[in-house]
C-alpha cells in the first residue's frame, strides 16, 4: 500500500484517457504523417503521357503509381478515355 503513494503511485495507476481526446491524438498523429506532392520534370511529364496513350492507342495495359498524401495506389489496366482539361483517364 505504501509503494502506491510514492511517486505519484495512486494516480498513474488510475490514469484514464476519454474516447474523444485518444481520437483527436491520432487524428494529429495521422496528419503528421502526411507526405508532400513530388514535383515532377518536364521529362518524366512527358514519358508518363506517352505510356497512357500507347496504352489507350494499342489496348495495352499500364501500370500507374497514384499518388496519395499516405501512401502511394498502385493501378493497372488499360486506358478506355481521356479527358484532357481536367486531366483524367479512365482504366478498364
Amino acid at each position: 500500500m505504501a509503494k502506491k503513494l510514492i511517486d505519484n503511485g495512486l494516480f498513474e495507476s488510475s490514469r484514464l484517457i476519454l474516447p474523444e481526446f485518444r481520437d483527436a491524438y491520432l487524428k494529429e498523429k495521422r496528419e503528421q504523417e502526411r507526405r508532400g506532392k513530388p514535383v515532377l520534370d518536364e521529362q518524366e511529364v512527358q514519358l508518363i503521357e506517352e505510356a497512357i496513350m500507347e496504352s489507350y492507342k494499342e489496348c495495352r495495359s499500364v501500370t500507374l503509381t497514384v499518388f496519395s498524401p499516405f501512401d502511394d495506389e498502385v493501378l493497372r489496366g488499360v486506358v478506355a478515355s481521356i479527358d484532357k482539361p481536367s486531366r483524367r483517364i479512365k482504366l478498364v
